[in-house]
């Protein structure tokens, strides 16, 4: 005689694939919100190093400025 599963063997099944339906749901939802983070840590790198080289390239700018004022001052 063939036998069954037993309905609490089936219970326990589909328990196992709700809970593994919800493992992967927030392993998704925290490799998401990791690769959010990430994104935004490289997009402050970004933009501190964009203001580093307005910074600089102000800086540079007026060091020619004051060059040429003095350059202009000793052709007088």
């Amino acid at each position: 005689m063939a036998s069954t599963p037993s309905k609490d063997y089936k219970r326990r099944e589909r328990e196992q694939k709700k809970a593994d339906k919800r493992r992967a749901r927030e392993e998704a939802k925290a490799e998401k919100l990791a690769a959010k983070k990430a994104a935004e840590e490289e997009a402050a790198k970004q933009a501190e190093a964009d203001r580093e080289a307005q910074i600089e390239a102000e800086l540079l700018a007026e060091i020619e400025a004051e060059e040429k004022s003095k350059l202009n001052q000793d052709e007088s």
